[in-house]
């Protein structure tokens, strides 16, 4: 797994939060994940393709995501609903598209697909490549969530300096 390629993930993750809903996060230790098991109550997993093929899953624990979606809805969010669901893809969308376009800035070229979105107490997260995925955990004062990156490395060759 390329710290070149995760990083700009993780980096998106704090800035999404920070600047869209207020929200201050603290990463944990990052740990390698080998089972499909998912580390919250909803999730959003997104294709990634071009000069690394793998994807990204955004899991949130239930306090966590209300309040972030409370947030960024100006109503109290009470329950895990259409509206959590459709956040989350949006989050997924936002983390994805600022992870690329900061790759993008150094030399390497990324497209996403449309997120998928999953809910419920102990879903599963089935990321495109086989093998195991890279989780950090954040938290916030509302509760965690976490970043999944999991990326073949087979596909994935740094651009030649110039």
């Amino acid at each position: 797994m390329d710290v070149r390629i995760i990083n700009p993930f993780l980096s998106a993750a704090l800035h999404v939060l920070k600047t869209m809903a207020g929200i201050e996060a603290t990463p944990g230790k990052p740990f390698v994940k080998k089972d499909k098991h998912a580390l919250g109550d909803v999730s959003a997993i997104i294709g990634i393709s071009g000069e690394a093929r793998g994807s990204m899953a955004l899991t949130f624990s239930e306090s966590c995501i209300k309040a972030v979606v409370s947030k960024l809805l100006g109503v109290e969010v009470t329950k895990l609903d259409a509206d959590v669901e459709d956040a989350v893809g949006e989050l997924t969308n936002m983390i994805c598209g600022d992870a690329r376009r900061r790759l993008g800035e150094e030399g390497i070229s990324l497209q996403a697909g449309i997120p998928t979105i999953v809910t419920g107490k102990d879903h599963s997260i089935r990321h495109i490549n086989d093998g195991p995925y890279l989780a950090v955990p954040f938290e916030t004062s509302f509760g965690g969530f976490v970043v999944e990156v999991a990326f073949s490395k087979d596909r994935y060759t740094a651009p030649q300096k110039r």
